[in-house]
């Protein structure tokens, strides 16, 4: 079971915890000092074979009908991916389409149609054999046409948003569209801004609009009259519509309007706005919302800062989450509501995959559903028994520290159970973005790397998401070897002086971001850093970030206000030349004399987030400067490595690099399918690097 803190706040005071940053409140400090006591003095976990680290759910897209009596899926089983169905009352399940291309489903509304939502189209598919289906609309394409939603007020229909195409005669537009199931469109909405969201009436009516105006969000009241404005979201703040309103035309919506912290917020037709629930323990922004199949009120709050939490936001919903975690303790749960039973998933940084629940709100009753075994990594490893046991893997422990301006962050320890935390080499792993933030999810990397003897501490640095917008703004831009990198720097010398890691050997490994930040840490802390591992790393991040911005993948990475003015929000404005200027004179391609540390490097041919000539100049950079660099390119892959053998690679040759310079174990060697991979993807190979 991972580690619940069973300690008497009493025992301890914050004085007595070595290296405790000046400010960090006292139970957090006596649970984090419980947490590290507790994992030493567990039995050490034996050595596990890398693919085991690798292992994915079969189960895709798990999703309850709004009646509460169907569970559907997608099952993968690295060949095919099929559709299935279950009575929730515990009949058995069945195989509803055998091969689908879909990526996720939705059920309709009414509970009989399941909506099969693939990058290229839309199918439904009847539940209980009732004729129709089939394609419902195209997605993608010139028109750029995507699912908003399913209809929150209509039976059997969903929301779609077209991004239309210019033409010489005329301008682009945005339209809204309402599309039954047999593909007759009727438009909610045309406009020549760009439309994002969108909140329902009970008669199925359009009752809220949001839009891009300028660079700010526009939230517009639709009656009969046409649009009138009513509360403009800028520079950033946060503003989600729930898809329905309340009977008195109020509007639900996850904001941080008025407020650091995102919460729940209900926004009444005149434009004022009550916070209805914030995050009790005031760390972290809400994530999500489980709501009413019925009317769409909002039912439980889920919030997933150090310490992930739902919150019942009714008396009744609060009694039953209650319940849940009485029954299911120091989980992080994922609750969908339906009428009938509630689908509940079952979350922790010990379970490799999510276990599914039926609850039962009328008895309290909890029952386990879809207990599905592991699928094999890949041809020629032999299929898992069954996923890795809590015992063999390591809890995430939240950790806090106070930055030398007096800012406190937040980040995550993991520790090898049964060793002293003082004398494991400890790797820092810094999270990709930046603005996103590290989860105390499970990560196979992370677990691997305790299970083979490394400390690994995952900082959330200034910049990133999920802890309010005062966390956000407060990096202002200095994403060089400034201010978030000293983050990085100073979370590590705190986890050090607190008696985590062996200070002589400590490494950094990260991707994409994180990659960038591993290279700053050879480049400007050689004397804290021993060694780097940056997968798909921008060797300068202002250059990088230009060319995304000439790129498609910019409408990817920022689907609302546009991806420049993103950029200046965050204080980043990409056509400011002493921005670039700044970023340039400080990026690791600019001070690659100074990196002086051995460095491997992992790109990917078809990134289209992180230009694979970049890696590989700076690579032939450093080679040219002597330094000790090693650098693998596989010209299929993208941003991530989805590839199994890929995702082995990068394991192994981690683990190598570790082992040669932190004093680790040294990996099993590569088996042939491995092998010829390596052999493929190397460019430039440090001595010594792969075993014999």
């Amino acid at each position: 079971m991972p580690y619940r803190p069973f300690l008497s706040a009493a025992l301890f005071c914050a004085a007595a915890i070595p290296g405790l940053a000046a400010g960090t409140p006292v139970d957090a400090a006596v649970a984090e000092h419980a947490a590290i006591a507790a994992e030493r003095h567990r039995a050490a976990a034996p050595p596990r074979p890398r693919t085991d680290f690798l292992l994915r759910s079969p189960l895709r897209s798990v999703a309850l009908a709004p009646d509460g009596r169907h569970v559907a899926w997608l099952l993968d089983d690295g060949r095919t991916r099929s559709a299935w169905v279950m009575p929730t009352a515990g009949d058995a399940p069945r195989r509803l389409l055998p091969a689908t291309e879909a990526g996720r489903l939705l059920w309709t509304r009414d509970g009989r149609w399941l909506l099969l939502v693939s990058d290229r189209a839309l199918f439904a598919l009847g539940v209980d054999g009732q004729p129709g289906g089939g394609l419902v609309t195209p997605l993608g394409g010139a028109d750029e046409r995507e699912l908003l939603a399913v209809d929150p007020a209509r039976p059997a229909a969903a929301i779609v948003l077209e991004h239309g195409r210019a033409t010489p005669d005329a301008a682009r537009r945005w339209r809204l569209l309402r599309v039954d199931l047999h593909g007759a469109r009727t438009v909610l909405h045309e406009d020549a801004r760009r439309l994002t969201d969108a909140a329902f009436a009970a008669d199925g009516s359009l009752a809220y609009l949001q839009r891009v105006e300028d660079e700010h969000l526009a939230i517009l009241r639709a009656d009969a009259h046409g649009l009138a404005p009513v509360v403009r979201c800028e520079r950033l703040h946060r503003c989600s519509l729930l898809p329905r309103v309340a009977a008195d035309g109020a509007l639900w919506m996850t904001s941080d309007l008025a407020a650091d912290r995102a919460g729940l917020v209900r926004l009444a037709p005149d434009g004022t706005h009550q916070r209805v629930h914030a995050d009790p323990r005031n760390e972290a922004d809400i994530d999500t919302v489980a709501t009413d199949p019925v009317d769409g009120r909002p039912l439980v709050a889920h919030y997933r800062g150090g310490e992930p939490a739902g919150y019942g936001v009714t008396a009744e919903a609060a009694r039953h989450v209650a319940a849940l975690d009485r029954q299911l303790p120091g989980r992080d749960l994922a609750i969908t509501v339906g009428q009938a039973r509630w689908l509940v998933g079952e979350r922790a940084s010990t379970l490799q995959e999510t276990r599914w629940h039926l609850y039962d709100p009328a008895t309290g009753a909890l029952r386990r559903i879809l207990d599905e075994a592991p699928r094999p990594v890949r041809s020629g490893v032999p299929a898992p028994d069954g996923w890795l046991p809590e015992a063999a893997l390591a809890p995430k422990i939240p950790v806090a520290w106070s930055a030398s301006d007096g800012l406190r962050l937040h980040g995550f320890l993991t520790l090898p159970p049964g060793t002293d935390p003082a004398r494991v080499p400890l790797v820092v792993h810094p999270h990709g973005g930046p603005w996103s933030h590290t989860r105390p999810d499970y990560s196979g990397f992370v677990q691997f790397l305790a299970n083979r003897g490394y400390a690994v501490f995952e900082p959330n640095f200034r910049g990133s998401t999920g802890y309010g917008r005062a966390y956000l703004f407060a990096a202002r831009g200095d994403f060089g070897d400034g201010r978030v990198q000293q983050d990085i720097v100073e979370g590590t010398r705190a986890l050090l002086a607190r008696g985590i890691g062996d200070p002589a050997r400590v490494g950094i490994a990260g991707a994409s971001f994180g990659g960038y930040a591993a290279l700053l840490g050879v480049t400007g802390s050689p004397d804290l850093f021993k060694v780097g591992i940056a997968g798909v790393p921008p060797p300068d991040f202002g250059w990088n970030l230009r060319w995304v911005a000439r790129s498609r993948e910019a409408l990817a990475l920022s689907r609302s206000i546009g991806f420049e003015a993103w950029m200046r929000l965050v204080d980043l404005d990409l056509a400011d030349p002493a921005t670039l200027q700044r970023l340039s004179a400080a990026s690791p391609l600019a001070n690659a004399a100074r990196m002086d540390r051995p460095l491997l490097l992992f790109a990917g041919g078809e990134d289209r987030r992180v230009a694979v000539r970049g890696v590989v100049e700076y690579a032939a950079q450093l080679k040219q400067l002597g330094k000790d660099i090693s650098l693998y390119v596989d010209p299929e892959a993208g941003h991530a490595l989805e590839d199994p053998v890929s995702r082995e690679a990068w394991l192994y040759l981690a683990e190598r690099m570790l082992a040669q310079h932190l004093g680790g174990e040294e990996p099993a060697p590569p088996d042939a399918e491995l092998r010829r991979y390596l052999d493929r993807s190397a460019r430039l190979e440090a001595p010594g690097l792969r075993q014999p």
